[in-house]
């Protein structure tokens, strides 16, 4: 879908300056006239690019958590300078150009459109006349990086940190009419070890444009001498309260005031002193999650005067051991944390939306698309955007802006970023939607993760802390294994490489990155990159469908708790996004998209399971996590099962798991080595039989519901109300609700499959794979030159081709329930893929190896007796596949020529033949 353009920037600044008018309280501050300046025209336009003031840009009251009614915006044309230094500040000079603020220096927005190290920024205003007698703060929502600030002259101070906002008490600079404000900012981006994301001065690939200088909101306000500067808030779930502490300058022991309303109505008081933990009851509170985000109101008042406005939810946040796995908790429930990987970029205004509604317009669509949650990534967006997170219902990661990459913090550069994490922190607490802190990613200018972890855990006890997400991969350093996360990143994934543990939940902080090109919508340079390439809107769509459909195996299987899609946006070169950078086209298919969103969300309440795929119900009882479900002697009981366990225990506790034979909204339970055979009550008792008419279909159907116990899934009978599948002393029945241990004891984690492979084959034995393809069925799987084809081969080819189309049978190096291949003319050598390509190679006993050579027996994709289609071991839903006489791993409609939907399911479907020689 194209977001239809908007009105150009003639017809804009003819009618800005009749029409438009600030939000409500506001003052507009005079400066030089908008028809001297034309903002330079960006590389993309976005759909509010030509909506943008020069009178007055970004109008909104920035603080909504510490609001007042009286306030002056200094958005809008400065004067401006590239210097050599912020010494020397140009006190009464005019400067030769003009920069719209609070656009970076480097965007098209600014006027500027290049980078300085080193500037200046100047304009005057006038003080209303209405608020003599208030004390006046200079306020700044953020300058990168470093700054200084006069005010006619006097220097109030020096601020270091991009990404945090700062103010001054400016009272005794003033004078009667006209002031000059002077800004000198120093912008070193990566050049010094300071926290710095993404920007890059030599930028491309996943390195943006720098964004320099005043970049989010400035203004003036006028307060009491004693007066509110933060209300740190804490939802207190347990207690029905708000925990609230005040800060406040000038006010040390003032008593203060705070009021709980809603709808305008005081819903609870509670008075105390600045600087100690105020409770306010909150009574039968509405607690804010992403399905219902409600917000209170809040009121805080000083003894002496000053008042401020803010709002926080009712939440509490935690994690649990939960169906047997530990799982992140919004109040006391798991909820899987399915998010996006948000950049906060934009074509015309880099760091800063260039409006608010186009700031609000990510998250909106975000949400709409069915995500619960956003990972800001190594940027701090301004406060309106948290404001919008949390009205919509978005939690969010948190990540600090990383030093940069590539080389060892400097001692200044790791007390520059503790300094600036700790600000980060302070400023945020009162953000309900924030519900994890990141403080390093991919080991980006890491040091000292363990203790970092706990200095964060030490300022906020009350969230996650995820030391480093990412920690499985590039700069990272090893893992200290502290925190509260374990975070993997795989691309295209989805996929964890650990399992969670009891004291760290597991969560893939980075998945996917496909993409797609779209004409006239990409950043105009070269070098575009995306993790996979698909060739058009359909393909990306199903592939996105395909990949984020794993995840509901993998909570399940797996135990994960939380994903990050890469990513909202295209961003300059990546084009990742759901939508071009530029917010015009939509690359997928949304409809689709929420599809499979609301199927994994699903997963993770319990209420949605894995049809066609083999799975392990594991006991939830604490105490009794190392026992199955299976079946013995036809009657269904749990045993402890385990990697030693005989092949007869394993498979007997593995089932394919079906639309319900009586309603397929529901499940039912196919034994894996017994097929036509299925889970059912019988008086009571749960056995596994083969239908035998009458009830049979409705004894075999179970309906998922979210696990009783708090997590995993609960089997409700379809025909006993009521019921649920539970085990006791050993032995599986339909039980109501007996109290005690019920709610564990009905309550199971759909487990990974303890055997793996759904169709047999005959270990030890040399076999041929014969393809099914129709016209090409006299063609076998070979290698040569160590790569794998298929070849016309028969009883008469020669010796050595027969011997090339020959294997012998291996349990599987990576798992036993699988199995590796051995060319029987070359021994020690497996066939693997590697890049995607079939091939033989000598083990070289790593990890990696065994995986790759390790394939699993399933019954033919394209059915046939006798057939089979053999599943990588680590690339699930990837199948051995011919394609032009080469031999792949692919999987049915990937970003790979070789994934082509047509004829998929006969390509990967082979013949388990008598060997050729």
């Amino acid at each position: 879908m194209t977001v239809p353009r908007t009105r150009t920037w003639r017809r804009l600044l003819a009618m800005t300056t009749a029409t438009l008018a600030a939000s409500a309280g506001a003052l507009i501050a005079t400066t030089a006239p908008a028809a001297a300046f034309v903002p330079k025209t960006p590389p993309l336009t976005t759909p509010w690019t030509n909506q943008v003031s020069t009178t007055n840009p970004l109008p909104e009251y920035p603080r909504p958590q510490l609001t007042r009614p009286d306030w002056q915006s200094l958005n809008g044309i400065w004067q401006f300078a590239g210097a050599s230094n912020i010494n020397t500040p140009p006190v009464n000079t005019t400067l030769a150009e003009e920069v719209l603020v609070p656009y970076p220096i480097e965007s098209a927005l600014s006027g500027i459109m290049r980078h300085e190290n080193y500037m200046y920024y100047r304009r005057t205003f006038t003080v209303p006349a209405g608020w003599s007698g208030r004390n006046v703060n200079l306020n700044f929502g953020a300058v990168d990086w470093q700054s200084k600030v006069w005010v006619n002259g006097t220097l109030l101070g020096t601020h270091e940190g991009g990404y945090d906002k700062f103010s001054y008490d400016v009272t005794s600079t003033l004078r009667a009419g006209a002031n000059e404000v002077i800004v000198g900012v120093y912008d070193p981006t990566d050049g010094q070890d300071i926290p710095v994301g993404k920007q890059r001065t030599n930028r491309g690939g996943i390195w943006y444009t720098p964004s320099s200088g005043i970049w989010q909101t400035v203004w003036l306000e006028p307060t009491n001498p004693a007066r509110i500067t933060r209300l740190d808030t804490t939802p207190n779930v347990a207690a029905g309260a708000l925990d609230l502490v005040v800060q406040a300058a000038n006010a040390n022991g003032q008593a203060v005031t705070a009021q709980v309303l809603t709808g305008g109505t005081v819903v609870g008081t509670a008075t105390g002193t600045v600087g100690a933990s105020l409770r306010i009851p909150v009574p039968n509170a509405r607690l804010w999650t992403p399905d219902d985000p409600f917000l209170y109101d809040l009121r805080v008042t000083l003894a002496s005067g000053d008042v401020v406005g803010g709002y926080f939810g009712m939440r509490s946040l935690g994690k649990a051991m939960l169906g047997g796995t530990l799982r992140p908790t919004l109040n006391g429930k798991f909820v899987f944390q399915l998010g996006t990987l948000d950049q906060g970029y934009w074509p015309d205004g880099l760091y800063t939306a260039p409006t608010d509604a186009a700031l609000r317009f990510d998250l909106e669509q975000q949400k709409s698309l069915g995500f619960n949650m956003v990972r800001k990534h190594i940027k701090v967006e301004n406060d309106r955007w948290f404001y919008h997170a949390d009205r919509l219902g978005l939690m969010v990661w948190q990540d600090m802006p990383s030093l940069a990459s590539g080389r060892e913090p400097s001692a200044a550069g790791r007390t520059r970023f503790e300094k600036e994490l700790k600000e980060m922190i302070d400023e945020h607490k009162g953000i309900t939607s924030i519900v994890q802190w990141v403080p390093f990613n991919e080991g980006w200018g890491e040091y000292d993760a363990g203790r970092i972890a706990d200095l964060v855990k030490s300022w906020d006890a009350t969230r996650l802390v995820n030391h480093n997400s990412g920690s499985n991969c590039c700069d990272s350093d090893p893992d200290p294994g502290n925190g509260d996360v374990i975070d993997d990143h795989m691309y295209v994934g989805p996929g964890i490489t650990r399992p969670p543990t009891a004291t760290r939940i597991a969560v893939n902080g980075e998945y996917g990155g496909l993409g797609l090109r779209v004409p006239n919508h990409e950043w105009p340079t070269a070098g575009k990159f995306a993790y996979e390439w698909l060739p058009d809107t359909n393909a990306l769509t199903n592939r996105y469908v395909q990949i984020t459909g794993k995840l509901a195996d993998l909570i399940s299987t797996n135990g994960l708790s939380g994903s990050v899609y890469t990513e909202p946006t295209d961003v300059e070169e990546e084009l990742n996004g759901f939508f071009t950078y530029d917010r015009q086209i939509q690359k997928m298919n949304f409809a689709a998209v929420r599809a499979v969103h609301q199927r994994v969300l699903g997963a993770a309440t319990g209420t949605t399971l894995p049809t066609g795929r083999l799975a392990s119900l594991r006991v939830t009882t604490p105490g009794l996590t190392d026992r199955y479900l299976r079946h013995a002697a036809g009657a269904a009981v749990t045993a402890v099962i385990n990697a030693g366990s005989s092949t007869v225990d394993k498979q007997d506790a593995t089932f394919w798991v079906r639309p319900g034979l009586s309603n397929s909204a529901c499940y039912s339970f196919e034994s894996r080595n017994f097929p036509g055979q299925y889970l059912r009550h019988r008086g009571y008792r749960v056995y596994r039989e083969a239908s035998n008419g009458g009830t049979f279909n409705a004894d075999a159907t179970f309906c998922a519901r979210p696990g009783l116990s708090g997590g995993g899934t609960s089997l409700e009978s379809a025909n006993l109300a009521g019921y649920f599948l539970r085990h006791r002393n050993s032995e599986v029945w339909m039980d109501q609700n007996t109290g005690g241990s019920f709610t564990n004891d009905a309550t199971w984690t759909v487990s990974n499959p303890l055997w793996r492979s759904g169709a047999d084959l005959a270990v030890g034995q040399n076999r041929s794979f014969r393809v099914t393809t129709a016209g090409y069925d006299n063609r076998y799987l070979r290698h040569r030159d160590s790569l794998a084809r298929t070849d016309v081969i028969s009883a008469t080819s020669v010796l050595a081709d027969r011997r090339d189309a020959t294997f012998t049978v291996r349990a599987g190096l990576a798992d036993g329930t699988c199995y590796t291949f051995e060319s029987v003319n070359f021994p020690g050598r497996y066939l693997r893929h590697a890049g995607y390509r079939v091939q033989t190679a000598t083990n070289d006993n790593t990890v990696t190896f065994a995986q790759d050579a390790t394939f699993c027996a399933q019954p033919g994709l394209g059915g046939g007796s006798g057939n089979v289609s053999l599943e990588s071991y680590n690339y699930v839903g990837y199948h051995w596949r011919h394609y032009g006489e080469a031999v792949y791993i692919a999987t049915n409609g990937g970003g790979n020529t070789w994934d082509n939907p047509g004829s998929y399911a006969a390509d990967a479907t082979w013949n388990n033949a008598a060997p050729l020689g």
